[in-house]
């Protein structure tokens, strides 16, 4: 009898030992909420009233979700988007540049992790298609600040959708 529990454990510890961990990592992009757009030569303009309001409808969606990092491009609007969010995680906003999107830096700092990330209608599906290494989604219409892009990457298998968020 000894010799057959032995046995087992010996098995089980293997099977435990062979399993490896799932690894996932979870994007959420956004496009920054509506813009005041009173100036058309304002290249970096704040958000207007129902943006500052879509923002914290955000920061509502975001509130169950495990954030663990959240990204902004550098813009008024878009760090206002991000904002209430961040506040309400009490987590710090970090810039990129949207001209580097998905380097290495940033897939080693993001792995394993839950990351929200805040762009603009041409660079969020831009962002989504780096991380899923092909041209999937094309730009958004200027006007769509609802869409959510959310890619998962489990054990490398990389998967997106998109909700609206209304």
């Amino acid at each position: 009898m000894k010799k057959f529990l032995i046995l087992f454990i010996f098995i089980f510890s293997s099977l435990i030992s062979c399993t490896s961990e799932e690894t996932k990592t979870t994007y959420y992009l956004i496009r920054h909420a509506e813009k005041d757009r009173t100036d058309a030569a304002n290249k970096d303009p704040n958000l207007n009233r129902k943006g500052l309001e879509r923002a914290e409808r955000w920061a509502d969606y975001f509130e169950k979700i495990n954030l663990n990092a959240i990204y902004s491009t550098n813009y008024h609007r878009t760090m206002q988007t991000a904002e209430p969010t961040a506040k309400s995680k009490q987590l710090a906003i970090n810039n990129y540049d949207p001209r580097d999107m998905y380097d290495s830096i940033f897939q080693n700092n993001t792995a394993g992790k839950t990351v929200l990330v805040v762009g603009h209608s041409n660079t969020t599906p831009t962002f989504v298609n780096n991380i899923l290494g092909e041209e999937k989604h094309k730009n958004m219409d200027d006007h769509d600040n609802a869409s959510l892009y959310i890619v998962t990457i489990t054990d490398g298998k990389k998967m997106s959708k998109i909700e609206k968020v209304e």
